[in-house]
């Protein structure tokens, strides 16, 4: 590598960036159902309670019930109505049962079809993770440019930082294929 401390921070941002990247991809999917009980489906849920917004985890209790069944347990009982609203309201394609204690979240068997469908759309969010890596690149290229046109490096400097930009970027990609590859996996399993 170039000893340079531009090019070191470079590096240090690029790869900073692309873990903030892929844990963004990973948080996207942890709120995608794969037909188990997942109470991280609920994590970004936000709930009208006293007077404002409050995250349902703020409000309650989300336990695993067993695989296919998760269970909302409330301090204030008085919101039951409201958290209910908000579940209908979240499009998780789940319909809560309030019993007046706690509500009842009851994952469906997924069908076939269904199963394709969530694929699909776990590639799509994929594709964005890996357009923002890309971008990524793209900055660090423009930087190394700008480095050469300024004579900050010479030729096989920024030869050699360009080489491995595009190893690091190779190395995120990779990562990101196998997080993408593991959904799949995970969706697919039955």
């Amino acid at each position: 590598m170039v000893e340079n401390e531009k090019v070191e921070e470079m590096f240090l941002e690029l790869e900073e960036r692309c873990e903030k990247s892929i844990a963004a991809l990973e948080d996207e999917y942890s709120g995608i159902r794969a037909g188990r009980a997942n109470p991280h489906i609920l994590d970004k849920l936000m709930v009208e309670a006293y007077g404002g917004m409050s995250r349902l985890q703020e409000l309650g209790n989300v336990n695993v019930q067993d695989a296919r069944n998760l269970i909302i347990t409330l301090w204030d009982k008085s919101l039951l109505k409201a958290v209910e609203k908000a579940i209908l309201q979240s499009n998780i394609g789940i319909t809560p049962t309030n019993d007046g204690k706690i509500i009842r979240l009851t994952f469906p068997e997924m069908t076939e079809e269904t199963r394709r469908d969530l694929v699909k759309r776990c590639k799509k969010i994929g594709e964005e993770g890996k357009v923002a890596i890309r971008n990524i690149r793209r900055d660090c290229m423009d930087v190394v440019k700008k480095m050469k046109t300024g004579k900050e490096l010479s030729e096989d400097e920024a030869a050699l930082t360009e080489e491995e930009v595009e190893k690091n970027i190779k190395t995120f990609m990779e990562k990101v294929e196998k997080v993408i590859a593991a959904k799949e996996k995970d969706i697919m399993t039955i």
